[in-house]
């Protein structure tokens, strides 16, 4: 009899450490996440595991290796780091960067070797380009994880974006890629302020409440049960929250919470493997996004269990 399995959870100490102390990103809330989920009751359904690094060919599946090269290579110009952020940049972000895409394509192959749910607590890099990174985002961990899924027999995946920035990057990357349907819900009048097409784009005005995301998040759903897919690439950034920094959104953590549950319930009935990747997060105080991102991967954990559990039952 096989025994259910928790939900495997990447993380490395590079997630934060490879960042600068001085940069303008809230590099802390890596370790503060992984400390509260390790507190959480139910932290027993989550099994951690310690990413590898990806490799320059799987990123060049997606993105243009002069760009890959030259990253690697410590060779980018100050422009193109700008264009990213997370400076002043340290030796260490080569390595961060590979063992976070690294992380986000073990998740997606814990998520379908288990048939559930798999995360990686970071990743959801949905700004950066083929042939260039921008808003924080160096490569684009979601399309490297579609095009794995791909290479491991997944004809139709969904990128659900619900970040409340506009998931620009991964759009543009799968424009006229039809068994790939991104769909992005976000804040109208935020960056990236150059908007790209998603097979669905649902933006809402500044200041929306949890009643209207939650009408989106619906609308989204039923695009994404109409697409049918065979695995679900879920962004979950918690920064629509009313303390983050930078989501111009109306959002409580109990929205987030019942937008989480939507979305679970959805993939639940399709009965198809999720990857769950973080996105952003900025609320000030940070433990506001922290909160909000445990409940995230609690719930998908406890959803994960509840699968085996059932795929366990009816096999006996």
């Amino acid at each position: 009899m096989s025994v259910p399995l928790p939900m495997s959870v990447g993380y490395h100490p590079l997630y934060c450490d490879g960042l600068s102390p001085d940069a303008r990103f809230p590099r802390e809330r890596y370790p503060k996440l992984k400390a509260r989920i390790e507190k959480h009751p139910d932290s027993s359904q989550v099994a951690w595991f310690t990413p590898r690094q990806a490799t320059a060919d799987e990123i060049t599946d997606v993105h243009d290796s002069d760009y890959v090269q030259r990253f690697l290579d410590a060779n980018l110009t100050p422009k193109e780091q700008r264009q990213i952020g997370l400076r002043p940049w340290n030796p260490d972000i080569i390595p961060r960067t590979l063992h976070l895409t690294g992380g986000t394509i073990q998740a997606l192959e814990f998520a379908v070797a288990q048939h559930g749910y798999a995360g990686n607590l970071a990743g959801g890099t949905h700004h950066a380009y083929r042939e260039h990174g921008a808003g924080y985002c160096i490569f684009n961990d979601i399309a490297i994880a579609a095009i794995r899924a791909i290479e491991l027999g997944f004809e139709r995946i969904t990128v659900l974006d619900l970040d409340v920035h506009q998931g620009d990057g991964t759009a543009s990357i799968f424009t006229d890629t039809p068994n790939i349907q991104t769909i992005s819900v976000h804040c109208q009048k935020n960056y990236p302020f150059r908007k790209q097409q998603s097979d669905l784009d649902i933006p809402l005005k500044a200041e929306s409440n949890d009643t209207i995301y939650l009408e989106a998040t619906k609308q989204a759903l039923v695009a994404l049960e109409h697409f049918g897919p065979s695995l679900v690439i879920y962004q979950a950034g918690v920064d629509g929250l009313t303390s983050d920094r930078l989501g111009k959104l109306n959002l409580s953590r109990e929205g987030l919470q019942a937008r989480n549950r939507l979305v679970f319930d959805c993939i639940d009935a399709l009965k198809v493997p999720c990857l769950v990747l973080m996105g952003g997060g900025y609320a000030v105080p940070i433990e506001d996004t922290v909160e909000a991102l445990c409940d995230l991967f609690i719930e998908a954990s406890i959803r994960h269990l509840h699968r085996q559990r059932k795929e366990t039952h009816a096999t006996l």
